[in-house]
């Protein structure tokens, strides 16, 4: 199954003017990465979010998320939002802003 194109263009469309953007196709989707570390991602049904083990707790109460079990065995700093949790786009914006803040606090690889 495909990604969804669109929601990869609202998240491309947030992210490439940031320094170190680049982009990977993973996780059966494709994945945006700053400065060589994975911020977020796009999978066949969700938005996918690195944020650290304590964002990843944190957003966990938030409604329409889960955590990332992509090999089985849940990821503890990754997330899954549903569509519901990132229609629109200051929804959508809030994610990735987190994600982003995340993945740049990290060393450049």
């Amino acid at each position: 199954m495909a990604y969804d194109e669109n929601l990869a263009a609202r998240v491309r469309a947030l992210l490439r003017r940031r320094n170190g953007f680049s982009e990977k196709k993973m996780f059966g989707g494709v994945c945006f990465l700053l400065n060589g570390n994975m911020c977020c991602g796009v999978t066949p049904n969700e938005l996918m979010l690195r944020l650290g083990a304590e964002g990843a707790a944190d957003a966990l109460k938030e409604p329409n998320t889960r955590e990332m079990d992509f090999t089985g065995k849940p990821m503890r700093s990754m997330i899954y939002v549903d569509p519901e949790g990132y229609d629109s786009d200051p929804e959508l914006k809030s994610w990735v802003t987190q994600a982003a803040k995340f993945a740049s606090s990290l060393p450049p690889k």
